[in-house]
């Protein structure tokens, strides 16, 4: 099972900052989940909220006006460089102030990727909650591998089979969702398990033994010990 540090080393770094990404690595993570969203000019900053604390809004902000230790994302790749994964999770849902049914943002990161070519090196993830984002990726670069979150569900087998006839390559549920019924389920359907965030040694080897593809996790390095040096 691969670890993919959630933000970075957010336990121990502020999160989707270079620091955090550079410490994933030394931490043991096989890879990191960064977040991109749109600034006011068209640039892709690495947050999570689409508000900073102080209250600016990203997509009324422009770049070189966010505070540091803002960074972009073709910044964010480059200190990822040396990662097996990288999970670059679009932040595109239709409550958030920088939402776009456009989807401008995915063509922005499929074109980044593209341009520095590594659209089919395998080492990155395009995921999102917004279905039609992640379709958007595949319709642009059907080689890249994506991947749909899921929140709290009801039907899970029916999201995974949804999943699977938008040709999305993975599912990401919350790691309280997870057995091994839906485990067993999505590798039926050829969808790789993706779990988020948990932080706890126990569960992460339980995930593990049902065959959870990747777990991610604030703790890179407690994950990396729990699993040992060859992880299950």
């Amino acid at each position: 099972m691969l670890v993919i540090a959630h933000r970075g080393a957010s336990a121990s770094f502020p999160e989707n900052t270079a620091a955090s990404f550079a410490a994933a690595g030394h931490q043991g993570a096989d890879g990191v989940e960064l977040d991109v969203r749109r600034t006011l000019d068209g640039r892709m900053a690495v947050n999570h909220s689409d508000t900073l604390p102080d209250g600016t809004v990203l997509v009324e902000t422009r770049f070189d006006q966010l505070p540091p230790p803002m960074i972009d994302l073709a910044h964010a790749l480059d200190v990822c460089a040396s990662l097996d994964v990288v999970n670059i999770e679009i932040k595109n849902w239709p409550d958030d102030r920088d939402f776009d049914p456009t989807e401008q943002l995915a063509a922005d990161v499929v074109q980044l990727l593209s341009a520095r070519g590594e659209l089919d090196g395998g080492r990155y993830l395009v995921s999102g909650f917004h279905l039609p984002t992640v379709d958007r990726v595949h319709d642009l670069a059907p080689d890249l591998a994506t991947g749909w979150l899921l929140g709290m569900v009801e039907d899970p087998a029916r999201l995974i089979i949804k999943a699977a006839e938008h040709q999305h390559g993975a599912v990401h549920p919350h790691h309280v969702f997870v057995n091994e019924d839906f485990v067993a389920t999505a590798h039926d359907a050829g969808l790789a398990v993706n779990t988020w965030t948990c932080d706890d040694p126990d569960r992460i080897r339980w995930l593990a033994d049902i065959g959870v593809d990747a777990v991610v996790t604030n703790v890179p390095g407690v994950a990396r010990e729990a699993l040992g040096p060859g992880g299950p």
